[in-house]
């Protein structure tokens, strides 16, 4: 499945086959692959109620009931009414052996557009580091932290898979950025919120994260790649019990990034796109 799906992924967003990647067979968890590198692109994947009734004039992933019976087969549908567009291994099946079907789509359609240069970006510093040692505990302020490669701070909720949103095969839960601005300007109806309600590792000061997606960054000596924007959930206003804390920070949440390489992060410590 995992060959025939990234190919479709390819043909949809008319992007060269090795751009996308390809679980091993072996993987638990492929779907949590392909939609990690999506949101590298702002892009999500919508499960279809009934793809055999799907009427759309677009392309979209459809799975197919493979011939042999061993599994599923990944393909291109389109039209209204739907039929198979395109099927990368060029089987026997047919679009009457549909199973599942996904739209790729925009997280938002007035979302960002990547791809800003450095100097769009700007050179950053930290304002605050901050910890919880389990999930939905308080967090604390230190002066320094230490970063771990594909771990995150020490001593914080996901570096020992604490967090709630924990998942081992997933990516940007190493660090979690926000803008020292955005807490300034943000007045929910009960009051400010505070960097620690906010629920970030990282409060940074004078550089836009939301251009750091699909980049490489160093924060201090820690080399980072930004995964996807932070975006808030009814989680977050759930424990700061400020209504109206999803609305204000809709694109404005910070930046879930992960950690390539050992390093110190400081108050005070340079963030440098690379």
């Amino acid at each position: 499945m995992q060959i025939s799906v990234a190919a479709s992924l390819a043909s949809i967003l008319e992007t060269e086959v090795e751009h996308v990647p390809v679980p091993d067979d072996e993987h638990p968890q492929p779907w949590t692959v392909w939609r990690n590198w999506l949101a590298q692109r702002g892009l999500g994947i919508v499960p279809v109620l009934e793809p055999a009734k799907f009427s759309w004039p677009g392309p979209w992933l459809a799975l197919l009931r493979a011939a042999d019976g061993e599994g599923q087969i990944g393909a291109v549908a389109f039209g209204a009414p739907p039929g198979l567009a395109w099927h990368p291994l060029g089987g026997p099946e047919t679009f009457d052996a549909v199973q599942l079907g996904y739209v790729v789509a925009p997280a938002d359609v007035a979302l960002w557009s990547p791809g800003a240069t450095g100097a769009d970006v700007g050179v950053g510093s930290v304002e605050a580091v901050m910890i919880a040692d389990r999930a939905e505990a308080a967090l604390v302020r230190l002066p320094t932290a230490t970063a771990r490669a594909g771990r995150g701070l020490e001593g914080d909720r996901y570096f020992d898979q604490r967090g709630t949103w924990s998942n081992r095969y997933g990516r940007g839960n190493d660090l979690t950025l926000i803008e020292g601005e955005v807490l300034d300007a943000l007045r929910p109806p009960t009051g400010p919120l505070s960097p620690e309600e906010a629920r970030r590792n990282i409060v940074t000061r004078g550089i836009e994260l939301n251009a750091l997606v699909g980049r490489r960054f160093k924060i201090g000596n820690a080399e980072c790649f930004g995964q996807r924007l932070c975006e808030p959930c009814a989680h977050l206003q759930r424990l700061t019990g400020k209504p109206g804390t999803l609305r204000d920070l809709i694109h404005k949440g910070g930046l879930r990034a992960d950690v390539l390489t050992d390093g110190e992060i400081r108050v005070g410590s340079e963030i440098t796109p690379l």
